[in-house]
């Protein structure tokens, strides 16, 4: 869709934090990626960049390795990949709302929040930028 300017009309969209919670007793939490959904242009995709030496700081135990394949499964699951059990082979809504369904575990998603974007990979990068990076 464009405008009459020619430039692409901004189209809904929703997005949720990846929150890792290395010890869900403590209730602890980072930030280690942001799930992106526009049914529109029909996009439902993971952007993961876990930092290592912060997940270390909240917790000098946590297995990284089992927080990294829980998060690249969270990736399958947005591209459908066959591999990703019954959860991929739902549509792509379906999906969404699986990921962002509340849970107890080491890798939970935050609140779905909304907004308006013409390019989901450019939104997914600020978000991450904003969200997910550490401040300066």
């Amino acid at each position: 869709m464009a405008s009459a300017a020619g430039t692409p009309q901004p189209l809904p969209f929703e997005y949720a934090v990846l929150r890792v919670v290395p010890r869900v007793d403590r209730g602890e939490a980072m930030n280690g990626g942001v799930l992106v959904y526009c049914r529109p242009l029909d996009y439902l995709k993971a952007w993961i960049e876990l930092d290592t030496e912060r997940l270390l700081a909240l917790d000098p135990a946590a297995d990284v390795a089992a927080i990294e394949r829980a998060l690249a499964a969270i990736v399958r699951v947005c591209e459908s990949d066959p591999g990703a059990g019954q959860a991929g082979l739902q549509d792509i809504g379906r999906r969404f709302g699986w990921l962002t369904a509340p849970r107890s575990t080491v890798v939970q998603s935050g609140p779905v929040h909304t907004g308006l974007t013409s390019d989901p990979d450019a939104e997914a990068e600020r978000l991450l930028a904003v969200l997910v990076h550490r401040l300066a």
